[in-house]
């Protein structure tokens, strides 16, 4: 070490460093900033083209969650690249989400092979090459994508299949935006959107159903999709919650949810406490396959604190073709 700065490429156990990395501990200033540093005690900084990564033993064929937590140094547009062999993101850390400073981000793969490399790169090329993002707390999951059935033509309808959530963090997990279904840590779901959504947990929010739950926490810029098989001229009701997460998200909400061509919004009156509503919606399906999205007419923050963004919970997400559509119209 010189200063802060880590020489050797294998001085971090487990991780091999490679261009500008430094090892940032818990109340360090740059200048009259203050680093933040997300758990613990310390954190490594990715300073121009710098990266970090490890080998890793995995099931060939299997897909697998990245979890880790990111926060940025600078005013410059950062972003940091995630990848392993043959799949890699580009994951935006401009935004913040939470008002500590921090987030929490989910990236996911197919392993190719029995042993990969993860590799978290900082693309950036800034005047100050000690710029760039602060990178802690690192965690993997296997992921076990449900399949569709004869109860509900949405896969991973309740959300319950997804990330890593760190233990002991209270501001949930972001799926980054344009996730493609492929290798989604949202088995089944797109997030097709400028912005991410957030994935919440039972233990630190109020969810409607079960452990878990998607926040959308960016407006209209942030949308979760999936693509439904349906048959051409048959009803369908698309049935699910809206609710708030309990966090002080407090106002007038409304969801927009739309299936196909046919749409509908659900205003709900939060008090920041906790709570949801059923809605649905029925449709006629007019192609083969029918996308469903959800998304947040309104942006939120929190009355806590005014910084960190928020918005409506949707959950529980059920899509049953309607077998006497006349008796209930």
């Amino acid at each position: 070490m010189k200063g802060t700065v880590v020489l050797k490429s294998n001085a971090i156990p487990e991780w091999e460093i490679s261009g500008f990395v430094e090892y940032i501990k818990a109340g360090q200033k740059q200048g009259d900033m203050l680093l933040v540093v997300p758990q613990g005690y310390a954190a490594v900084r990715l300073g121009n083209e710098a990266s970090i990564k490890q080998r890793l033993n995995v099931t060939p064929g299997m897909f697998y969650s990245l979890t880790f937590s990111a926060a940025r140094t600078c005013a410059q547009d950062e972003r940091l690249n995630v990848s392993v062999a043959p799949d890699s993101g580009m994951l935006p850390i401009q935004t913040v989400y939470n008002s500590e400073g921090w987030d929490s981000y989910a990236w996911a793969f197919r392993a190719s092979s029995r042993v990969v490399v993860i590799i978290l790169h900082n693309p950036g090329v800034e005047e100050d090459p000690a710029c760039g993002p602060l990178i802690d707390s690192i965690a993997i999951r296997a992921l076990y994508p449900p399949k569709p059935t004869n109860q509900n033509l949405l896969k991973n309808a309740d959300f319950e299949e997804g990330p890593y959530i760190l233990p002991n963090t209270s501001w949930g997990v972001l799926i980054p935006p344009n996730i493609e279904d492929d290798n989604s840590p949202l088995p089944a779901w797109m997030v097709e959107s400028l912005k991410a959504v957030k994935y919440i947990d039972s233990d630190h929010f109020s969810v409607p159903q079960g452990k878990r739950a998607i926040e959308l926490v960016g407006g209209k810029e942030s949308a979760i999709a999936q693509v439904a098989r349906t048959i051409v001229g048959k009803i369908y009701e698309l049935t699910f919650s809206v609710g708030d997460a309990s966090n002080s998200c407090e106002g007038s909400m409304i969801v927009e949810a739309f299936a196909g061509k046919d749409t509908i919004k659900i205003p709900y009156e939060s008090k920041g406490k906790g709570g949801f509503k059923r809605a649905v919606l029925r449709f006629k399906a007019v192609a083969t396959r029918t996308r469903v999205m959800f998304l947040s007419t309104y942006y939120h923050t929190s009355s806590k604190d005014f910084a960190s963004l928020c918005g409506p919970v949707v959950d529980d997400v059920k899509l049953l073709s309607v077998r006497n559509p006349r008796r209930l119209v």
